[in-house]
């Protein structure tokens, strides 16, 4: 099923669902459906080397299911974290293509969290200059948000995101199903990305959040929804120009946040605290209930929790060189 609005996808239940994003020449689908990392080889071109690249937090079955739809795969296994996203990593995957005589004909399909498909995406950006793309995130904070648009990169002398490149997909795959081994602190750090975009863009997803009595359920009609609304915003302004730095609400606080934090908190709690701060006192009350609601900070964290309190927190996101 094609939606072109959450409102339709909700009349419409839990199906499969197609989404379109429309970028010209760089256009691609997005798949959301239970099961379809089985069905990777019918929806992308895998009749030919690709490099599946994943990290030891995803169970292996995930990349070893994309991997057996392969002609001719290599999976690279990297630790998880943020740590990850350097470029040493970004080297390896490089220098694994060269080894394995990779062409521009041939592929990198990333099986993972945002930290996965910001390297690979890097890396097949400049690999030959360029060569295909596909990504399969398996936590909800990278299916709603980081896995479409294009957005690729890696970390420098501890500045997020500092080096990177706009390189879309050929196509994303999104099974809810690889969200069931996730705790419901990583379900409730990913699902602050969604109530980010619902906040700024569409109240009828941000009420379904608000209300929802049952988040697994309702997991799938969310993800489709954060989708549209990140759709919608990509393809008026693919280049973050102008309308996509809404996407950033909540970032720029929040991104400060999570380098003092040193690890201690998930990036979708970072950006949970950092989007309080930006909003009215009406707007915020309602905002933090929601966040109450799902375990997620509502304030800035007090500084026995961080390297920095909150005057450093404050100082690093008015510093930021860019948004993220």
């Amino acid at each position: 099923m094609e939606v072109m609005s959450y409102k339709d996808f909700a009349a419409a239940g839990n199906r499969g669902t197609n989404i379109y994003l429309d970028l010209e020449e760089n256009s691609y689908g997005i798949t959301v459906e239970s099961g379809a990392l089985t069905k990777a080889g019918g929806l992308f071109d895998l009749d030919r080397r690709v490099l599946v690249v994943t990290d030891d937090g995803v169970p292996e079955e995930y990349a070893e299911a994309v991997a057996s739809q392969c002609r001719e795969p290599y999976i690279v296994t990297l630790p998880h974290g943020e740590a990850t996203k350097n470029f040493e990593s970004f080297r390896q995957l490089l220098s694994e293509m060269l080894s394995h005589s990779f062409t521009r004909k041939d592929c990198v399909v990333a099986v993972g969290g945002g930290v996965i498909g910001d390297l690979s995406g890097f890396a097949a950006a400049c690999y030959m200059r360029g060569v295909d793309f596909y990504n399969v995130p398996t936590t909800l904070l990278s299916q709603v948000d980081s896995s479409i648009g294009g957005k690729t990169a890696i970390d420098l002398d501890g500045v997020k995101n500092i080096a990177g490149a706009f390189y879309q997909p050929k196509g994303v795959l999104i099974d809810p199903e690889t969200l069931k081994t996730r705790d419901s602190r990583q379900l409730h750090a990913g699902l602050a990305e969604a109530i980010k975009m619902a906040a700024t863009s569409d109240a009828f997803l941000f009420k379904k959040i608000e209300e929802s009595s049952d988040l697994q359920a309702d997991l799938q009609t969310i993800i489709v929804g954060a989708l549209l609304i990140k759709r919608d915003v990509v393809q008026q302004d693919p280049k973050e120009n102008g309308l996509r730095k809404i996407l950033n609400f909540g970032h720029t606080i929040g991104h400060a946040i999570e380098s003092f934090g040193e690890g201690r908190l998930l990036h979708g709690e970072c950006v949970a605290a950092g989007m309080i701060p930006m909003c009215s006192d009406r707007a915020a009350e309602r905002l933090k209930s929601v966040l109450a609601k799902y375990d997620l900070p509502v304030s800035l964290p007090d500084a026995g929790r961080l390297a920095g309190g909150a005057d450093d927190i404050i100082k690093a996101g008015a510093d930021e060189l860019m948004p993220f």
